[in-house]
């Protein structure tokens, strides 16, 4: 067999590797023999390296190398049964892995454990990989005879978790949980903790809270327990969580990690004067922590009172600037930390309708890492002044580090033409950008959907399909293409397809969500459809989805409902024209 030049490191290396693994041939042994000797239990097996497996071995590398995975991966698995080496039957399992083959990995990983039953981590990737692919059978008592046995116990719990969470039906992962723990749950708040994020995967918040309940009672000092608590509870009794958490703090009042969890999580509920309290509360008792006069910036700033939260930041920055000047070239982080306050200067500046002062900030940024993101801020925010040519020279003027870069100055360019108005110059600016860099999925995409916006549907559903063709897992494309074919009232089969597998990448989208419920719209089950424009109008209460959803109670005979939804519809957009052909149709004329 002649070696290609470049193979012959990879047979190098992986000789040296098995340096201790293999034995060389004894001088009367076969040329095409492989003979393996057992040593103490947990010792690799000598091996007499044959030119046969030598080879075999450097088939499977090369597959490697040429992208086929699982042909090295089987290579070597047969190579590892023949030889009884589990580091051959790790490598099998790591090709495998490598090519994403689900099945060949758990054959890889079974026979692995098998031939190293001692190693953690063998056995941990058999029964991880078994439970992704739906064999659960025994893994709880398996589980628990493991957790049994260990010395370390809480690592055992670990590891146990690290195996369920790979299921993906989160309700059974949990069942599996429940059982492999049961014998240490008397003494484990670990257990409990882990039983609590298991069920809310498995989405039982009320079991989850309770058993971060049941872990602070057997460690009342857990910082864990108490923000699993806090997080939990809020989505079953928030002022109960609140309440606890405040009680936790005043036995434990140096926890800050918790303490600004609470912050962010009154502030999240608009409870702004509470997390402002709680932070004055920290700031006396940790004057020198400078970085919560940040923090009740930004309180400040989500409550509209952008007053204080410009003077906070303006505190904040001249503390920062101290610091930098006081310090080492790099010693300190506060060139990043000015930063960041200008920023939320900037959106504060463009709540206010203030986008010269917003211009201004971005202009004073001077950490390194934002130049990009404050050139392109900036250049979008003199199109929205209406000075088009300032914005396209300072983004022509930009030097893109990548073909990321590259594109997000194309997409800025364009998007600035687009709300301008300039849509057949936004357009012909992405097609030159679509030949400069084809198969740029971001790119096709937005040509797409100003195509669709001019009436050229056809353009429009060939890029989208190409963009799916491009990027499988882009969510957006699925959903515009089916939204296109319901809003049609065509191809609703299709669209059926499209839209089904949207809402499995992205189930939560807001956009998703509408389309979906407009499709059942259109195929009459109206009861289908409301829970999913609800499910979108809570989140985006758009006049679009106002128009959809007040359209389906119309039809579910819930008439006031319906004028109330696009009341407020119209509120937010006024004479926004979805909301007005649905009541036309309904024959409805507001007052």
């Amino acid at each position: 067999m002649r070696l290609h030049a470049s193979v012959l490191p990879v047979v190098l290396a992986l000789a040296a590797a098995h340096e201790t693994a293999w034995a060389a041939p004894p001088a009367a042994a076969p040329a095409d023999s492989v003979e393996t000797i057992r040593l103490r239990p947990g010792e690799p097996p000598a091996v007499t390296l044959t030119p046969e497996l030598l080879y075999r071995i450097l088939v499977a590398e090369l597959s490697a190398q040429q992208g086929r995975y699982d042909d090295a991966a089987q290579e070597l698995l047969g190579v590892a049964r023949d030889t009884l080496d589990p580091r051959v039957a790790h490598r099998a399992f790591q090709m495998a892995m490598s090519g994403h083959n689900l099945t060949v990995a758990l054959q890889t990983s079974r026979e692995w454990a098998k031939l190293d039953p001692e190693n953690p981590e063998a056995v941990a990737a058999s029964l991880a990989l078994s439970a992704s692919s739906g064999q659960t059978d025994g893994l709880a008592r398996t589980l628990a005879r493991r957790i049994e046995s260990a010395d370390d116990k809480d690592q055992a719990i670990v590891q146990a978790v690290g195996i369920v969470s790979k299921m993906t039906d989160k309700r059974l992962a949990l069942d599996v949980l429940d059982k492999a723990l049961v014998g240490v749950l008397k003494t484990s708040a670990l257990a409990h903790l882990a039983l609590a994020d298991a069920a809310w995967a498995a989405g039982e918040p009320r079991r989850a809270v309770d058993e971060a309940y049941k872990a602070q009672t057997l460690d009342p000092d857990s910082t864990d327990a108490a923000q699993r608590i806090l997080e939990y509870g809020l989505r079953v009794e928030p002022r109960q969580a609140i309440q606890d958490t405040y009680a936790y703090l005043d036995r434990h009042p140096n926890q800050r990690g918790l303490q600004l969890l609470l912050v962010s999580r009154l502030t999240g509920q608009s409870q702004f004067d509470e997390a402002l309290k709680l932070l004055g509360k920290m700031r006396a008792n940790t004057p020198e922590d400078f970085d919560l006069l940040y923090t009740e910036a930004e309180v400040n700033a989500r409550a509209g009172r952008y007053d204080a939260a410009k003077a906070l930041l303006a505190q904040y920055i001249s503390i920062e600037q101290q610091r930098r000047k006081g310090s080492a070239e790099g010693a300190t982080n506060a060139q990043a930390d000015v930063s960041d306050a200008r920023l939320l200067l900037v959106q504060i500046a463009e709540r206010q309708g203030d986008l010269k002062e917003a211009i201004r900030q971005l202009q004073n940024i001077d950490e390194p890492s934002l130049r990009f993101q404050s050139l392109t801020h900036e250049a979008v925010l003199y199109g929205k002044l209406g000075d088009l040519a300032r914005a396209r020279s300072l983004l022509d003027g930009i030097k893109p580090a990548d073909r990321r870069e590259r594109v997000v100055v194309r997409l800025t360019l364009a998007s600035i033409y687009r709300d301008a108005g300039r849509t057949d110059q936004a357009v012909e600016l992405l097609k030159a950008a679509d030949l400069e860099m084809p198969d740029t999925s971001e790119i096709k995409y937005e040509l797409g959907m100003l195509l669709h916006q001019q009436g050229k549907t056809a353009e429009f559903e060939a890029l989208m399909r190409r963009v799916i063709q491009l990027d499988p897992e882009n969510a957006n494309a699925y959903n515009s293409l089916g939204y296109t074919y319901v809003e049609d009232n065509r191809n609703l089969s299709e669209a059926r397809d499209l839209l089904e597998r949207a809402l499995d990448l992205d189930p939560e989208n807001p956009y998703i969500l509408d389309s979906v419920g407009w499709y059942l719209f259109r195929t009459q089950d109206y009861q289908g459809a409301l829970e999913y424009l609800r499910r979108s109008y809570d989140q985006l209460p758009a006049a679009d989805v106002a128009a959809h959803l007040g359209e389906t109670l119309w039809a579910l005979k819930r008439h006031e409902e319906a004028k109330r939804i696009w009341a407020e519809g119209l509120k937010a957009d006024p004479g926004n024209q979805a909301v007005l052909a649905a009541m036309r149709r309904a024959g409805v004329k507001l007052p």
